[in-house]
Formats: C-alpha cells, sequence, structure tokens
C-alpha cells in the first residue's frame, strides 16, 4: 500500500469514526432523560445544552463559550451563559449531565447483547485521552482532564464524546484556515443542501441579515451563486475544510491503530440500535427543531 492509499483509507476511518461516535454522542442531547434539566431550574433544552457542553471548560464566559463552540451567534449563548452558572456549578452540571445518561442508555441498551460490547469498546477508548495532542484544542482539552466514568456504558458516551470534541476543535481550525466566519460556514452549509436557511438561523441564532451579508460575502468570493447555491469553486472549498479536518483528525486513527476496526464494529452494533429506536435523530438539523427552541 502506497502513502496515498492509506491516506484514503486512514481518511476514511476517520470519518466513519466520527459519524459512529456522533451516534452515541447523541445520547448526551436527545433521550427525553436529559429534558430533566427542566425540572431543576433550566428554561429550556438549549439553557441546559450550553452548560453540560461547556461544563469541563469551568465557569466559562459568554465570550469563552462563543469562542469554543464557534457557529453560535452571540446573542444565542448571552441567553444561557452565564446565568446557567447560577442554577448549578459547572460541577454540578456535570454530575447531573452523567447522571440523566447513565438513566437514559441503560433504559436503551438494557439487553444484555450489550454488556459485552460496551466493555469492549471502553477497553479501547480508554487509551485515547493521554494520547491525542491538545494544543490548540480547548473543548477536547477540557474534556480529556474530566475522569472517566467507571460504568462501561458512561465510560464510552465520554470516550466518543472525546473523539467528537477532538475532531470538533480541529474542523473550526479548519473553518478559520478556510476563512469561513461562523455565519459564512451556515451559509456554505445550506448552499449545499443541508439544512434550510430558516431552521438553521433559529438553532444557531443567526438573523436574517446576518445571514444575507454573509451571504454576499460568499457571492463576491464567487462561492455561492445568485439562487444561493453553491458554485464549482463553492464545492471545492468546502472539500478543502473537510480534508483539513480529516487531516487534522488522524492522530485519533494513528493512536487506535490496530484496534480501529474493532471499534468501528462496536460503534456500529450501538449506532444502528440508536437509530432503529428513534432515540437520536441521525441528520443534522434534527427534524423535530421546535423541541430545540423550547
Amino acid at each position: 500500500m502506497n502513502h496515498t492509499e492509506e491516506s484514503v483509507l486512514n481518511h476514511q476511518a476517520s470519518r466513519q469514526l466520527a459519524k459512529l461516535a456522533e451516534a452515541v454522542h447523541g445520547c448526551g442531547y436527545y433521550p427525553t432523560e436529559i429534558k430533566d434539566f427542566n425540572n431543576r431550574g433550566f428554561r429550556g433544552w438549549w439553557h441546559a445544552y450550553f452548560a453540560y457542553r461547556a461544563a469541563p471548560l469551568g465557569q466559562a464566559s459568554e465570550k469563552m463559550v462563543t469562542a469554543t463552540f464557534y457557529n453560535f451567534a452571540p446573542r444565542m449563548v448571552a441567553k444561557s451563559i452565564p446565568s446557567c452558572w447560577e442554577i448549578m456549578s459547572p460541577a454540578m452540571v456535570r454530575s447531573t449531565h452523567l447522571e440523566l445518561i447513565d438513566q437514559a442508555m441503560h433504559r436503551i441498551f438494557n439487553d444484555e447483547q450489550f454488556e459485552a460490547p460496551f466493555k469492549a469498546a471502553h477497553s479501547i477508548l480508554r487509551s485515547i485521552s493521554d494520547k491525542l495532542p491538545v494544543a490548540g484544542r480547548p473543548l477536547f482539552a477540557s474534556w480529556a482532564s474530566e475522569a472517566w466514568p467507571e460504568d462501561s456504558m458512561l465510560a464510552v458516551w465520554h470516550g466518543v464524546t472525546l473523539l467528537r470534541e477532538f475532531r470538533f476543535d480541529g474542523h473550526n481550525i479548519a473553518l478559520i484556515a478556510g476563512e469561513l466566519d461562523p455565519t459564512e460556514c451556515h451559509v456554505m452549509m445550506s448552499a449545499n443542501g443541508r439544512g434550510d436557511p430558516a431552521t438553521i438561523q433559529k438553532i444557531r441564532g443567526w438573523t436574517v441579515e446576518e445571514w444575507q451579508h454573509a451571504a454576499t460575502r460568499l457571492r463576491q468570493r464567487g462561492l455561492i451563486d445568485e439562487t444561493g447555491n453553491q458554485t464549482d469553486a463553492g464545492l471545492v472549498a468546502r472539500k478543502n475544510i473537510e480534508h483539513h479536518t480529516d487531516r487534522l483528525a488522524s492522530s485519533i486513527v494513528a493512536v487506535l491503530a490496530d484496534d480501529v476496526e474493532s471499534l468501528l464494529k462496536l460503534l456500529s452494533l450501538f449506532s444502528d440500535h440508536l437509530l432503529s429506536s428513534g432515540e437520536i435523530p441521525g441528520i443534522w438539523p434534527p427534524p423535530n427543531v421546535a423541541a430545540l427552541t423550547e
């Protein structure tokens, strides 16, 4: 196998891992148990979301969360940060979130057939947190500093969250290198047929005016056309960002080494069950947007 072939296979494995990790990571967002944050003082899904995703950063400021999450309008972050820390400390948010995820996962994966696979996946994932680089990756670094849960299901959720946030930080680096700001990257996504402007604006907080200004900038660069569709140059720009993201995530595959295929099979088992049961949406934007704007 030559270097090019190996690179292609590594990128394919990296993307497949990202897709499967995202599915299991979704257990921290979508199951009904997570909505119990609303019974503990939080004001809706997003108020809790910003708290539990940012909690490993400590009592983070609005600007810190806006910077590290990258793709949300500052006004949307400000609705939750820092008011969420008046309801619960970051440590309390973390323990509450894990409690609810534990309830959700043990309900969803209540068949004994999953016990051994979760233990096997835990064993593989446990090696990653101290081997992946943290430089330039604030979300991954903060999550990697958290203690591993002892329960295998929770530990697998924590492990895939590390994979997810490692790639997420890298994707933000690629977006900046590709000169797409937080609004422009969503306009480009919509131009590529993934989500519509009204939906994305609602769940990311951008105004119609901000969206239109971003679209104008992208048209001036030749990345979208007058109808808002992606141009050939836009397709190349998106592919370059995706390949850059893959390159920045390649150390995951390197760290997992010979365990990559085993982990892919295990995560596929969990992902298939989550998707078939309807516990996670499996697509973005999620179809039930109204539930995320309450």
